[in-house]
């Protein structure tokens, strides 16, 4: 790998490594292969729930997908087509470049001194990508539920970019690589637990999974779905799993040390904590109903944004009574 790197930069005594952009599909392989592992079980789950044989459940997303590779794509009347697949393509993208400054053990795709900042405005481009997928079939339960989204991205992206802060703060820096280094001693989400769940209920908001799933929402005939059928459904539904996985990831990496951890290499380290970050996320969508967004609107402004500035203000001190 090394001669298709550029040379280590130091990180906090981490010498982190860029890869050359060859190595991005073997990233993408690997986001996809950990998605896919959530789908299936997410569908064993489900079938656990139903009484249906674990075996079948798991094989689910598997069929469905082969199901929609089959199937032909439907149109709308006077569907702005461009609009509308562009929408749906760009989410798989979003997530891979959401990942992209994630460390992965001494190497990363995009060693970026603003690498915080990357993966908030990655989350803003979701906003334009569900948004382009809910208007483009020119239809009434594709918009609504494009809508909702918007309505829920404005409650949920204020206190996830403070949540984002409080770990840059901790660490005196935007580079993903130097949050890392600065939890050799404990971890952010030991001293930032209030930001970490804020993040966790944000990543849930752009994956638009679980209780914050209405724009996809049964009343509206599955809204930004409703209209999508063969390869543009499942660019979609493959779009949100690799969301859920990116956020994970990054989540792992900002407030779980990353890597770290004994016997272990650090990359398995980081696929191990993704792993169980993301398992607990898919187990959100079991325990929780659906809100409806004027609620989270509500709870989002007048509850949780004062508690995470709250969260930010006592890492800010800790930082300066530490200098």
């Amino acid at each position: 790998m090394s001669e298709l790197a550029s040379s280590p930069t130091s990180t906090a005594g981490i010498d982190v490594v860029q890869t050359s952009a060859a190595w991005a599909p073997l990233a993408a392989v690997l986001l996809l292969a950990t998605a896919s592992a959530a789908a299936s079980l997410d569908g064993g789950l489900a079938a656990r729930a139903e009484g249906r044989s674990l075996r079948s459940g798991m094989s689910a997303p598997w069929a469905e997908t082969a199901r929609l590779f089959r199937q032909r794509r439907r149109t709308t009347l006077a569907a702005d087509v461009l609009l509308w697949r562009v929408g749906g393509a760009s989410l798989l993208v979003l997530a891979l470049l959401k990942v992209a400054v994630v460390p992965f053990g001494r190497w990363t795709l995009g060693d970026l001194s603003v690498g915080v900042v990357w993966f908030n405005a990655m989350d803003v481009a979701v906003w334009a990508a569900v948004w382009l997928a809910g208007w483009g079939p020119n239809s009434a339960s594709s918009l609504v539920g494009g809508y909702r989204f918007l309505a829920l991205a404005l409650a949920y992206e204020l206190p996830l970019m403070f949540a984002l802060t409080a770990p840059a703060v901790g660490a005196g820096s935007l580079r993903v690589g130097d949050v890392v280094a600065a939890q050799h001693d404990l971890w952010f989400v030991v001293w930032m637990p209030v930001a970490f769940g804020v993040f966790c209920a944000g990543v849930v908001g752009f994956s638009v999974w679980g209780p914050l799933s209405s724009p996809l929402g049964p009343d509206l005939g599955g809204g930004v779905l409703a209209e999508l059928s063969g390869i543009d459904r499942w660019l979609v539904l493959a779009g949100r799993w690799a969301l859920l996985t990116a956020g994970s990831a990054f989540g792992v990496t900002l407030f779980w040390g990353g890597g770290a951890g004994p016997a272990l290499p650090p990359e398995l380290w980081l696929l191990l904590k993704t792993g169980l970050l993301l398992a607990a996320l898919v187990l959100v969508q079991r325990r929780l109903p659906t809100l409806r967004p004027p609620r989270v609107v509500r709870a989002a402004w007048l509850v949780v944004l004062p508690l995470v500035l709250l969260q930010l203000l006592v890492v800010s001190v800790v930082v300066v009574g530490r200098g």
